[in-house]
């Protein structure tokens, strides 16, 4: 009987990330943690050109931070929202901003998750990111 290996374990990455984050140290901690957990991430420091790429390209999920330069991240979801994007994408909003109404206004707007930047180590961001990937 043969075991079903994990992308990462046959040498490939475990998925395509976009991380929309302005915010330079963790951003840049961020990708260095996901890449080494395997995987392959896209950097953008800024909502509207995220949103050109998240709409070009294809990702397995999304790492979105609210407040952004050019365009905030819930207009972003918005956007991809009327695009038809957000039904199907997965979506983590990655946020310092952490009220209630905040979260619903994300996941309203089709955010699978959201979690509070101060709340959660990284380690803890890449289990969320597995577990809505089903690794």
């Amino acid at each position: 009987m043969t075991t079903k290996k994990t992308p990462a374990e046959e040498g490939g990455k475990k998925g395509r990330l976009l991380l929309v984050e302005d915010e330079k140290p963790l951003s840049h901690a961020l990708k260095l943690k996901l890449t080494n957990a395997g995987f392959d991430v896209t950097h953008i420091d800024n909502g509207e050109e995220a949103l050109a790429v998240a709409s070009e390209q294809q990702f397995d999920l999304i790492l979105l931070d609210i407040i952004m330069p050019k365009m905030d991240g819930f207009n972003m979801l918005a956007m991809l929202k009327e695009k038809g994007k957000s039904a199907n994408q997965k979506i983590i909003v990655l946020s310092s901003l952490g009220q209630q109404q905040d979260i619903e206004r994300a996941k309203t707007l089709g955010a699978s998750d959201y979690l509070v930047k101060t709340h959660y180590p990284i380690a803890t961001i890449i289990d969320k990111i597995n577990t809505i990937l089903g690794q």
